[in-house]
């Protein structure tokens, strides 16, 4: 019998291979994901990731079996408009997506009529567990979660995804930014995904490209306070920690409940935060006879 990933933890971890840096040809990627799927670490893994264009295409087609229930996550590279077409070619092959998630505006844009669009579509979307807004942490946000929330309220499947990441600065906001954000989407009860820079447990400087990088057992340990009540400072303190002493105290007693509010990240490798994870304790990575 395998040691069990903690139920803190359960589908931190998205699959997303076929993007940037790593960038996985879509057989690999497939091949890496069953193997996921079925190891000891499999209740870390969240669904495959694929961009929109990809389904479009008929790229699956071929690759899947339909009777091995393959669940992905489709990535809206094509716009709000075009997801009905993309996960139109889903079911064909047997394939579900659980989760969509698309930008609903750029940087400086108001992101209210891209909300607007994807709620329109989300009627229309067959089966899908989830609606992720990408919402960039500029203009007009709070109204964007002020509306987002709403929906929810209404029934519709919907939460926010923001990038903690990218090839620019301004892509990674501040740990104060990030409390703010965390601490709108809780005072919302609205859960949220992130993407991007998450690379690895602790905040962190990237010596290649002079980023500080924010740290996933960092997020984890400041949504938890976020949710228990800590304000502001609080939440920024624990993501702006390069110690993983405090993140432990504030985790390791929960590993048995739910997460809240952080539904959890992509990454283009799921074997990285695996081995952090192991190494902090938080996942046992050994084996029961």
């Amino acid at each position: 019998m395998s040691t069990q990933v903690p139920a803190l933890l359960d589908g931190l971890v998205d699959d997303a291979a076929v993007f940037p840096p790593g960038s996985a040809a879509l057989p690999d990627a497939l091949a890496a994901h069953r193997r996921h799927r079925t190891a000891w670490y499999a209740d870390l893994v969240g669904p495959l990731l694929v961009p929109a264009s990809t389904v479009a295409a008929g790229e699956l087609s071929g690759l899947v079996d339909p009777a091995e229930g393959l669940v992905v996550g489709v990535i809206g590279d094509t716009g709000i408009g075009g997801l009905p077409f993309a996960l139109s070619f889903l079911a064909p092959d047997g394939v579900t997506a659980r989760q969509v998630e698309v930008a609903v505006a750029r940087r400086g844009e108001d992101p209210l009529s891209g909300i607007a669009e994807l709620l329109r579509v989300a009627d229309s979307l067959p089966d899908v567990e989830a609606v992720y807004a990408e919402l960039p942490l500029t203009f007009g946000l709070m109204g964007a979660l002020d509306a987002l929330a709403a929906a929810r309220a209404d029934g519709m499947p919907v939460a926010a995804k923001f990038r903690t990441g990218g090839l620019a600065a301004e892509l990674f906001p501040t740990p104060a930014e990030l409390a703010a954000v965390i601490c709108a989407c809780r005072a919302r009860d609205l859960p949220f995904k992130l993407t991007a820079g998450l690379h690895q447990a602790v905040r962190h400087l990237d010596p290649e490209t002079g980023f500080t990088h924010h740290g996933y057992a960092n997020v984890l340990a400041a949504t938890l306070a976020a949710a228990e009540g800590d304000g502001v400072g609080t939440v920024a303190e624990l993501l702006t920690v390069a110690d993983p002493r405090p993140l432990l105290e504030r985790t390791t007693g929960r590993l048995d409940g739910p997460r809240p509010l952080w539904v959890g990240f992509g990454s283009c490798s799921i074997l990285e935060p695996l081995t952090d994870l192991i190494r902090l304790g938080l996942v046992n990575g050994g084996y029961d006879a």
